[in-house]
């Protein structure tokens, strides 16, 4: 009985040390979160429809991967998701982007204010997809990012 025990249990410690496997509640494991500093200053704009503000200014990450903004200005700034796939011409925001919402990239989702030297709550990559997103402040700057996940 012992020897058919030991090689289920060599399994279970082994799959709980994979990076990426289930853990003992069955949620996946994650290392530390991918993140996007935010700089207006520092990160001049680029020659893509992105803009500038965020580094980097286009990620591509796999599905399950977490995110989370830095700010690294001395001035707040916003991370807000927008809705469709290009980025429109006309300002876009409410000042319900002024608040933290949401964690999934395919929800709605915004940062909230992002005072100097702050940090987001994390956001979860759980739908492939293209996402992009801007600053409140500095949309017209133009202060934009996308995020593909896949």
């Amino acid at each position: 009985m012992k020897l058919r025990l030991a090689p289920i249990l060599l399994a279970f410690f082994c799959a709980s040390c994979t990076p990426g496997a289930s853990g003992a509640g069955g949620a996946p494991t994650t290392g530390a979160a991918k993140t996007i500093d935010v700089s207006l200053t520092a990160f001049a704009a680029a020659q893509t429809s992105a803009g500038a503000g965020y580094s980097p200014l286009m990620l591509t990450v796999p599905v399950g991967t977490t995110l989370r903004f830095v700010n690294t200005d001395g001035f707040a700034h916003t991370a807000t998701k927008i809705g469709g796939t290009s980025f429109p011409g006309p300002y876009p925001f409410t000042s319900g982007a002024l608040t933290q919402t949401g964690s999934a990239l395919s929800g709605a989702w915004s940062t909230g204010a992002l005072n100097a030297g702050a940090a987001s709550q994390t956001f979860i990559a759980d739908q492939p997809g293209t996402y992009i997103f801007g600053c409140f402040f500095h949309y017209e700057a133009p202060m934009r990012g996308v995020i593909i996940v896949q």
